[in-house]
């Protein structure tokens, strides 16, 4: 059902919900469009209103082929949304569920589209903050770049800056998803265009590994991994691609690139990527929640854990969410204290496995080691056993063949 939106826009179907909201295919004075209807919750915080038109000249601004142009924001009554160019294709997440991984070249593709896209906001002064496949969408219509790769625009700009509110998010709180929040956000330290390059970064992993580097297992798990942990390296790609990645994940923010030096990076790095197949490596087990619950780490729906299982992608957050077009994954979680941080030496990397391995700490790993205790408690039982038998049996057969000691009682004493 058709539903005015302000004065000059009509939403009439949902094409996909999320944690902040319904996007919704709509009609304005110049064509389709995408709008963005914010929650109800949302739309009537009046300090987010205020933010919201604040922000509204500086996202109107933002014009660039590889981000999802905002056209309007409108505030009417409880409506708060954002209008948005109509891009005819699907979001990133939904070819990573299909595919797993992309062949390096497309990879790579995508992520100089997004850099570019990247470039432009930083030069405005504007830090996207929540850089993931959910919020990268690929123009179907648009022509094929290298290895196959459809356009690719990044989207949601200013959404998780508009819901970072003081009044909403305390001092103690994290807005992001946290496969893809770099170091600095998690010890609480305020976001710049850095927070991207690592996010972006974090992608381009996931797109040529199936997984993204620190994620998987109790989110708590998850934000330690990006503060103590470094990245696994990924095997069958140049050594100076890979170079660009680790650098734009560096733990110290002035240590990775901008946006354009990645973007131009990357460029570089497309020639000998021509024909690769996709990458042939193994996911790293999910960890057992317990640390997760030892660290006393807090999500929206509350203390605690979910059952440990592995994971590919994000760890979703948002209670009660469902998978849509639209995933986004805003959370609130708690700020981990540095001793909580310190779950291992600095500088400790996940060592790739190998079929059949089992990773130290993990919850298989302990269960194979509390088999392997269990056997050899039972052997030593059995052996101690044996031992005790063999020794009784032979001390019984000692005392049978001693020859029986002489009667003195009847003898007479022997004189000289």
């Amino acid at each position: 059902m058709a539903r005015k939106i302000g004065s000059r826009y009509t939403a009439h179907q949902i094409l996909g919900r999320g944690s902040a909201g319904t996007v919704w295919l709509g009609e304005g004075p110049e064509g389709p469009v995408a709008i963005k209807m914010l929650r109800e919750d949302l739309a009537s915080d009046q300090e987010l209103v205020g933010r919201f038109v604040q922000e509204r000249a500086a996202l109107l601004k933002l014009d660039h082929p590889h981000v999802v142009a905002v056209r309007d924001l409108v505030v009417d009554g409880n409506d708060l949304a954002l209008v948005m160019d109509l891009v005819r294709g699907t979001d990133l997440r939904t070819r990573l569920d299909r595919e797993r991984r992309l062949a390096p070249e497309a990879a790579v593709a995508i992520a100089i589209d997004i850099a570019d896209g990247l470039a432009a906001a930083h030069a405005a002064q504007i830090v996207h903050r929540d850089v993931k496949p959910e919020n990268v969408l690929l123009d179907m219509q648009g022509p094929l770049g290298p290895g196959g790769a459809h356009p690719a625009l990044l989207t949601d700009f200013g959404v998780a800056k508009l819901i970072d509110t003081p009044r909403r998010t305390k001092a103690t709180k994290i807005i992001g998803t946290p496969d893809y929040l770099a170091p600095e956000i998690v010890e609480g330290l305020p976001p710049r265009a850095a927070v991207d390059i690592y996010a972006l970064a974090t992608v381009l992993y996931e797109l040529l590994a199936g997984f993204t580097p620190f994620g998987g297992g109790h989110p708590g798990a998850v934000l330690r991994r990006h503060v103590t942990e470094t990245v696994v390296p990924l095997p069958g790609i140049p050594e100076e691609l890979w170079q660009l990645i680790v650098q734009c994940l560096a733990k110290a923010p002035a240590s990775r690139l901008r946006a354009s030096e990645l973007a131009a990076g990357l460029r570089e790095q497309l020639p000998l990527l021509a024909g690769m197949p996709p990458l042939d490596v193994d996911e790293p087990e999910a960890e057992s929640p317990a640390a997760g619950e030892q660290a006393g780490y807090e999500t929206e729906a509350g203390q605690g854990a979910e059952p440990a299982r592995p994971r590919r992608g994000a760890v979703p957050l948002v209670p009660g969410s469902t998978a849509d077009s639209n995933r986004d994954t805003h959370t609130s979680m708690r700020v981990p204290a540095p001793d909580e941080l310190a779950g291992g030496p600095l500088g400790t990397a996940r060592v790739p496995r190998t079929a059949g391995d089992r990773r130290p700490g993990s919850a298989r790993h302990r269960s194979e080691l509390r088999r392997r205790r269990l056997i050899m408690t039972t052997a030593g039982v059995a052996l101690l056993a044996a031992v005790g038998v063999g020794g009784w049996l032979a001390a019984t057969s000692s005392e049978d063949e001693k020859p029986p000691a002489p009667d003195t009682s009847q003898s007479s004493p022997v004189r000289p």
